[in-house]
């Protein structure tokens, strides 16, 4: 989930602090050792704590709790399943249980080397267990049954127990997978009674040899991964216990991430996966080089790769991210390609390498008519900001072109749909909020020790005063819901969704750690995200473990099960402060007829009735974790959760019989791009099927005033002046 940031080279506060501990660094780490991995790994955890500690909003005590806690997520992480590890290795592993935080602060990575070493020897024994599990047919007239509730089981005894745990495992797997088969089977002589039903052995070895592919793939993605990965794994079990939102990337994973927040990166423009030893492009983004020179398709198989003119390197069996690094490159740059196409043909693509914009981290907008009205939908999927290009696109200007757009188009309301956004950029919240207010305070920060910070909306205009509506989820998170509750303490719109947000209410900064070693040898260090400041509602709580509560409550099939920031092990507290001076919108006289009509529209309508019982069906079945390896008695069983299911069939069925269509910017665009037709004719056909939007629009009915809004002010684009996020 993305998180909050403030990039240190923004926030002029922490760099004070950052800036001593720079200092502090270069004066006893300035001959860095040599690259092996070993004295990188200590140079790593000496770095770690030393950052953490001085620039975390509320360090913890490093003690024997503090180790008790790195062993338990630690070994969790290692092997969740419990299908690697036996109880003799967890009985030699607990013996470092309680000097965890010794070894960290000595550098000592004994424990570390012991589980690693380990894991190693068990996955490779595992490969042996499910290859010969595999190599012969199961019996499932047994009556037998498996537990799936990892987390309560035992870790096998000995290497018998762990043997028969994979085989119950894969049988599990396999049963299901056979069950499906055979109603496929039924269903094609059903459609054909010329059709030859293949036969349950022949449909037993299938689903084995389906399940054997499944697992190749995943230890071949296991066998990917180098021991640097695993001691990453270690890390983050070490800075979770700061808290949960406290991690370390190294080089790698800080790349995704800056891609991940600014929605762009430099290369070809392809997705890759990895399938056995090779290479797959499994999409090709829209817009991108690789797209725009219709030689490259989703499906070839990438067998070498060559910088410009250089001599081409085979990359079969290569790790995927070594791959990925030799296909990006800077923009203007040439890349060939050797790729096996998929009809089987061996061919070389040239491709220029360009700036590619990955669209679906981008707001996107719909209009739509109703009850002679006209309204428009904004949907955020992250608060996104180019960190080195203050030119480059953000959430906050584009919200901004969205809002005119539709004000130019004529809409009687506007709903921003922030669900399943994690957040992103702070300065990009303030500013979009900006758009829906004259002037005042957005969001509160505090950091240790210091007087609380209030960020403001300073520009008077006001871009779009009319209706407004936003919708969350209990995945709307960080930024998303300092959005949420400033329109929320404003009432300047309604708060519709889920019962609560997230409930995440910390800041992170980004920390470059090679900054901190004058010398290069050890490589990249990569970097450590750490938590620096709470942010608190204008009205001086927190969202921190209790989100933001939705004015209007709608049922969410997902509503009783455990998956907040409240649910997260080792989160911080949640607390109050002052509330900064603001004013409450006091336009809408409709504004809390709007909610009351809504809640009763909700109570009364039976899908959202049939969505309510569907989630506390849900609930009760995520408890019942035994499953019987019997095919009569799984099958019975099966056919008693499928029969129930029916009764909630509707809720996927709905439709909500609105036309959503594109503006006319956007057509223009779509009929030159297949592509981007598609993905908006498939978000268009979700918002028809949306019952939650639906909902949304009501309520802009509701909040019609007799005299609708001509919203004639001038488009404003506030600058990036604040601090990113």
């Amino acid at each position: 989930m993305n998180t909050i940031l403030n990039f240190m080279k923004r926030n002029y506060k922490i760099i004070l602090v950052i800036a001593c501990i720079s200092v502090t660094l270069f004066a006893f780490k300035m001959n860095a050792p040599k690259a092996t991995d070993p004295e990188k790994d200590k140079l790593l955890l000496e770095l770690l704590t030393f950052v953490i500690e001085k620039g975390h909003y509320s360090p913890a005590t490093i003690d024997d709790a503090f180790s008790k806690g790195i062993y338990k997520d630690y070994i969790e992480a290692l092997d969740p399943s419990k299908r690697f590890f036996l109880q003799s290795d967890i009985d030699e592993f607990s013996k470092f249980e309680l000097q965890l935080d010794d070894q960290l602060l000595n550098k000592d990575l004994s424990f570390f080397n012991l589980t690693y070493d380990r894991l190693m020897k068990r996955m490779k024994e595992s490969t042996a267990i499910y290859k010969d599990v595999l190599n012969k047919p199961f019996d499932y007239n047994i009556d037998e049954s498996f537990n799936i509730d990892y987390e309560k089981a035992p870790y096998p005894k000995n290497a018998a127990e762990l043997n028969d745990k994979w085989r119950k495992q894969i049988k599990l797997s396999t049963l299901s997978s056979l069950i499906d088969k055979q109603k496929l089977e039924e269903d094609k002589k059903k459609n054909d009674e010329k059709y030859t039903i293949k036969s349950f052995d022949v449909l037993e070895k299938e689903t084995r040899e389906s399940s054997g592919k499944s697992l190749d793939e995943y230890f071949g993605f296991i066998k990917d991964l180098d021991r640097n990965d695993w001691f990453s794994v270690y890390i983050n079990s070490i800075t979770a216990r700061f808290d949960p939102h406290t991690n370390y990337f190294a080089a790698e994973e800080k790349e995704r991430f800056d891609v991940s927040i600014s929605g762009k990166l430099e290369g070809i423009g392809a997705r890759l996966q990895k399938k056995n030893d090779l290479t797959e492009i499994s999409e090709l983004i829209s817009g991108g080089p690789a797209w725009r020179g219709k030689q490259l398709e989703a499906g070839d198989l990438i067998m070498k790769v060559a910088q410009g003119n250089t001599e081409a390197v085979d990359v079969v069996g290569m790790r995927l991210d070594d791959v990925v690094k030799k296909i990006k490159g800077p923009k203007g740059s040439e890349v060939r390609l050797t790729v096996k196409k998929v009809d089987g043909t061996i061919k070389v693509i040239s491709i220029i390498r360009d700036i590619v914009e990955i669209e679906e981290t981008y707001a996107k907008s719909s209009i739509v008519n109703k009850n002679g009205l006209k309204y428009g939908v904004i949907y955020l999927p992250k608060f996104y900001i180019d960190f080195e290009n203050t030119d480059g696109r953000d959430a906050g200007k584009d919200i901004a072109i969205e809002v005119d757009r539709l004000k130019k188009a004529g809409v009687n309301g506007i709903v921003l749909d922030v669900r399943d956004d994690g957040g992103g950029s702070l300065s990009t919240v303030v500013d979009i909020a900006g758009l829906f207010i004259e002037q005042g305070p957005i969001v509160q920060i505090k950091s240790a020790g210091r007087k609380k910070e209030v960020l403001y909306d300073r520009d008077k205009k006001i871009e779009w005063d009319g209706p407004l509506v936003i919708m969350v989820n209990s995945f709307s998170a960080s930024a998303s819901e300092i959005l949420a509750a400033a329109i929320q303490d404003y009432k300047r719109g309604i708060i519709i969704g889920s019962k609560q947000t997230y409930g995440k209410g910390t800041v992170q900064n980004v920390i470059d750690l090679n900054q901190f070693v004058r010398s290069s040898s050890v490589g990249d260090l990569g970097a450590i995200k750490t938590t620096t400041q709470k942010f608190y509602r204008i009205n001086g709580g927190s969202t921190q473990l209790e989100g933001v509560r939705s004015d209007v409550v709608m049922p969410d099939r997902y509503a009783y099960l455990k998956m907040g920031e409240r649910d997260v092990d080792n989160a911080m507290p949640w607390d109050k402060i002052d509330q900064a001076e603001y004013s409450v919108w006091d336009k809408n006289a409709n504004f809390n007829k709007a909610i009351t009509n809504s809640k009763n529209r909700i109570s009364a309508n039976s899908q959202f009735q049939l969505i309510e019982e569907n989630a506390k069906w849900i609930d009760s079945r995520s408890e019942e974790n035994v499953y019987s390896l019997n095919i009569d008695k799984f099958k019975i069983a099966q056919s008693e959760i499928e029969e129930k299911a029916k009764k909630y069939k509707p809720i996927s069925d709905y439709k909500n019989a609105l036309t959503f269509t594109s503006l006319p910017y956007e057509t223009d665009a779509m009929n030159k791009d297949v592509s981007l037709k598609e993905k908006r004719e498939r978000w268009h056909e979700a918002l028809s099927k949306d019952i939650y939007v639906e909902e949304a629009l009501n309520v802009l009915d509701d909040l019609q005033s007799k005299t609708v809004s001509k919203n004639s002010l001038p488009l404003k684009i506030k600058k990036d002046k604040l601090a990113k996020s």
